[in-house]
C-alpha cells in the first residue's frame, strides 16, 4: 500500500496516527485518574482573588506556546503560524513518547525535512535545559546562603555532581555544536547565547505560572514573592534532572512539589500546571492546523 502513496501522503497519515494515539492516551488519564476528590476539594476553597490568579495561569499557556515557537523560528526561520503549529502538534508527540523523545521528530514531519529539523532541535532543547540549570542553580545558592534552607543544602549535597556534570557536557556539545552539525545545519555561537537567553525568558513564565497555581491553591512558602519564584527555579531543576516517563510525569512533578513547598495543595499545584501547560495544548493543535488540499 505504501508504495502507491507520495511522501506527503505518508507523512499525513502519520501525523493523525500521532494525533489520535496522543488524543487516546489524554481520553485514558482522565479516565482512571483516581483523586478527582481532592481536586474539587481543593477548587472549593478558592476565593475571588485566587479564581483570578488560575484564570491568569491559564492565561499564560498560550504565551509560554508563543515564546517556545518563538524560539524555534529563531532556530530555523519560518512564518509565526508555522513555528506555532509545529510547536503545538509536537506536544502530541511527546505526550506519548519517553522523556518527551517525540517531540523535534513530530516536527520534522511536519516540515516534511529532518536533519536540519533534528539538529535545531538538539540545540534547543540542549539551551533550554542550560537555562534551567543556570537560574535553578543559582536559586538554589541563594537559598542555601541567604535562607539557610536545610531542605534546600539536602538537595544540593546530593544533587551538585549530577548539576556540574550534566552543566559542563551541555556547554561543551553547545560550543562544539557550530563544528559538528555544520553537515546539517547552520548554527553559530551567536545562535546559541540568544537561544538560551530567549529560553531563560520562558523559563520566568514557567516561574511565574507556578507562583500563580501555588498562590490559587494556598501552597505558597512563607518567603515572599522572590523566594517563592526562585523555589520555583529549583522546582524545575529537579523536575528536569529526575528522570521521567510522560505515563509519571505528573507524578514526579507532584511530589517535588511537596519537598520544595512543604503542603499537599503544592502536590497539587505542580499536577494542575502539567494539565495546564502539555494537556491543554495538545486540545489546541487542531485548530491551528493547516487546511492542506
Amino acid at each position: 500500500m505504501w508504495r502507491f502513496m507520495t511522501k506527503k501522503q505518508i507523512y499525513h497519515i502519520i501525523e493523525w496516527l500521532i494525533a489520535a494515539a496522543a488524543c487516546g492516551y489524554l481520553v485514558y488519564r482522565l479516565v482512571v485518574f483516581d483523586d478527582y476528590a481532592s481536586v474539587w476539594a481543593g477548587l472549593r476553597t478558592m476565593n475571588a482573588w485566587q479564581w483570578g490568579a488560575l484564570a491568569l495561569c491559564v492565561a499564560l499557556m498560550p504565551v509560554n506556546m508563543a515564546l517556545e515557537a518563538w524560539r524555534w523560528k529563531t532556530l530555523i526561520p519560518m512564518s509565526w503560524r508555522e513555528a506555532q503549529r509545529q510547536v503545538y502538534y509536537s506536544k502530541l508527540a511527546g505526550l506519548i513518547t519517553p522523556w518527551k523523545l517525540g517531540e523535534y521528530p513530530a516536527r520534522a514531519v511536519l516540515r516534511n525535512e529532518w536533519s536540519q529539523t533534528l539538529s535545531m532541535g538538539a540545540v534547543g532543547s540542549a539551551t533550554m535545559t542550560m537555562a534551567i540549570l543556570i537560574a535553578g542553580g543559582i536559586a538554589l545558592i541563594a537559598q542555601v546562603l541567604f535562607m539557610e534552607s536545610l531542605d534546600a543544602f539536602v538537595i544540593s549535597y546530593r544533587y551538585c555532581n549530577l548539576f556540574v556534570a550534566v552543566l559542563l557536557l551541555l556547554i561543551i556539545a553547545l560550543v562544539l555544536a557550530p563544528r559538528l552539525l555544520r553537515r546539517w545545519a547552520t548554527v553559530s555561537h551567536k545562535l546559541v547565547l540568544v537561544s538560551v537567553g530567549q529560553s531563560l525568558v520562558r523559563l520566568l513564565c514557567w516561574c511565574v505560572q507556578l507562583y500563580l497555581v501555588l498562590f490559587a491553591l494556598g501552597g505558597l512558602g512563607d518567603i515572599g514573592v522572590i523566594g517563592n519564584l526562585g523555589q520555583s527555579a529549583v522546582y524545575y531543576l529537579l523536575v528536569t534532572v529526575t528522570p521521567n516517563v510522560p505515563i509519571a510525569e505528573a507524578g514526579v512533578r507532584g511530589a517535588w512539589a511537596v519537598v520544595l513547598f512543604g503542603s499537599v495543595n503544592a502536590a497539587l499545584a505542580g499536577v494542575l500546571l502539567w494539565v495546564i501547560n502539555t494537556l491543554l495544548p495538545c486540545l489546541v493543535w487542531p485548530f491551528l492546523r493547516k487546511n492542506e488540499k
